[in-house]
C-alpha cells in the first residue's frame, strides 16, 4: 500500500489541471424518502457489483486510486462503476478490528486496477480532518441506489435524502447502547427518511470549510429502513479512516486533498 500511495502523491503532483476535491461540476437538481439525484450532482459516488448480482453496495471517491466503503460489503464485489466508467477492483483493505458482529470499526479501503479520469461526472470528496466535527443538527446528504422503502427494489437512479446528524447519546439510548465512538447516526427519528439495503458503503456527505463537500460517514447499518427512533448508522470517518489509513497512504491523500483545494 505504502508504494502505490507514493506513486499516488506523485502521479498527482504532476497532473496540469487537478479539479477541485468534495465539489460537483455541473449546475443542474433509493434512498427511502429521498428523490433523484441530478446527473453530476454527487460525483464521487460509486457503485459496487458482481456479477450477475449487479449493484450490491456503494463507495465514495477519495482520490483517483482509491475509495472508501464499508467493511461488510467485501465478500464478493470485485467491480466499481460510475455514470460513465467501470474499473476493477485490485485489493480490498478491510479494517483489522472490523466487528461484524456489532458492526464496529465497518470500513474498507480500496485501490482499483486502474486509475480513473477526473470529469464533470467522476469527482472525488474530501476527507474531514480528525478535530473536525459534524455537529449534532447539521443538515448532511446520504446518497446511493438501495432499496426505496423496506425490502423494496433498488433504485434504477441514484437518490440523495437529506438527513441530520443526531446526538450520540440519544442514538445510543435508541440502540441499547450499541452505538460505539466509531459510529454517528443520522436521520430523522419521526422517520420516513433513511438509507436502505443496497445503500451500504456510500457516502454520508457534510458541507463544510470552502463550501466543499466532506465524507462525514459511511452507510453501515440500523434497525430496518426509516423506521420511527431508528435512524441510520454511519462510521464516523473522522474517527476511523484517518487512523485506518496507513502513514504513506494518508500522507499522500491529505497532500492531494491539499493540492486540490489550492487548484480553485
Amino acid at each position: 500500500v505504502g508504494l502505490s500511495a507514493c506513486f499516488l502523491l506523485k502521479e498527482m503532483q504532476s497532473r496540469s489541471c487537478t479539479p477541485s476535491c468534495g465539489r460537483y461540476q455541473l449546475m443542474k437538481n433509493r434512498i427511502v424518502g429521498g428523490e433523484d439525484a441530478r446527473s453530476g450532482k454527487w460525483p464521487w459516488q460509486a457503485s459496487l457489483y458482481m456479477g450477475a448480482h449487479g449493484h450490491v453496495c456503494g463507495a465514495s471517491l477519495i482520490s483517483n486510486r482509491w475509495l472508501l466503503s464499508a467493511a461488510h460489503c467485501f465478500r464478493d464485489s470485485d467491480s466499481v462503476r460510475y455514470e460513465e466508467v467501470t474499473v476493477s477492483i485490485k485489493r480490498i483493505v478491510v479494517h483489522p478490528q472490523y466487528d461484524h458482529s456489532i458492526s464496529d470499526y465497518d470500513i474498507a479501503l480500496l485501490e482499483m486496477e486502474t486509475p480513473v479520469f477526473f470529469s464533470e461526472l467522476v469527482q472525488p470528496i474530501c476527507l474531514p480532518s480528525t478535530s473536525r466535527v459534524f455537529v449534532y443538527g447539521t443538515v448532511c446528504y446520504v446518497t446511493g441506489w438501495g432499496a426505496i422503502k423496506e425490502n423494496s427494489h433498488l433504485a434504477k437512479t441514484l437518490q440523495e435524502a437529506r438527513v441530520r446528524i443526531i446526538n450520540r447519546s440519544v442514538c445510543n439510548k435508541l440502540y441499547d447502547n450499541l452505538i460505539t465512538s466509531r459510529m454517528l447516526c443520522a436521520g430523522n427519528l419521526n422517520g420516513g427518511v433513511d438509507a436502505c439495503q443496497g445503500d451500504s458503503g456510500g457516502p454520508l456527505a457534510c458541507m463544510g470549510k470552502g463550501n466543499r463537500w466532506y465524507l462525514a460517514g459511511i452507510v453501515s447499518w440500523g434497525e430496518g429502513c426509516a423506521r420511527r427512533n431508528r435512524p441510520g448508522v454511519y462510521t464516523k470517518v473522522t474517527f476511523v479512516a484517518n487512523v485506518f489509513l496507513q502513514p504513506c497512504l494518508l500522507h499522500a491523500l491529505r497532500i492531494f486533498s491539499m493540492l486540490l483545494m489550492g487548484s480553485h
